[in-house]
């Protein structure tokens, strides 16, 4: 795992980048510290088989995830301020994925509520929103055609869109 992570590890930069790019502006938490983060995540997990590329991208954007959302618990444990508004949607713009804002923390809930129903419709979000593949490396990823990532992502965002209110 250590000679994935050097070797991507620029597109980790860019995964982290793009998750505190959804973070509110005075965020403490730096882009090289989430991916240091995320890594030592990834390594207390213990020996893991990542099939290529766009799947360890997929896993470690997870982990970056789970960092955040273990940010902004703790943030908001400190303050009565509940978690850190983020830029979630229902529609895609130039490739990427934008929603209405929302709390992390309800994003969060959401998701994992939504992977209690359906773990694909969840992964694909995590996949495409938060690791900020396309829809062919997704369906690559997965082993399935981009238009089904499409039709089955765009399932998953009227999910969000009900669940988020």
């Amino acid at each position: 795992m250590n000679e994935l992570a050097a070797a991507l590890y620029h597109e980790l930069h860019r995964l982290a980048a793009r998750h505190l790019r959804r973070e509110r502006p005075e965020h403490t938490l730096q882009t090289t510290a989430l991916v240091h983060e995320a890594f030592l995540k990834l390594a207390g997990e213990g020996e893991q088989q990542f099939v290529d590329t766009p799947h360890f991208l997929a896993v470690a954007s997870r982990v970056m995830r789970q960092v955040l959302v273990d940010y902004a618990r703790a943030r908001a444990s400190q303050k009565r301020n509940a978690g850190s508004a983020i830029s979630v949607d229902s529609g895609e713009v130039d490739g990427e994925l934008k929603f209405a804002p929302v709390e992390l923390l309800d994003l969060d809930s959401a998701l994992d509520a939504l992977s209690a129903e359906d773990r694909n419709l969840a992964q694909l979000i995590e996949m495409r929103y938060f690791g900020g593949m396309t829809a062919e490396e997704t369906a690559r990823a997965l082993g399935i055609s981009p238009h089904i990532v499409r039709h089955d992502l765009r399932l998953a965002h009227a999910w969000l869109r009900r669940r988020l209110g």
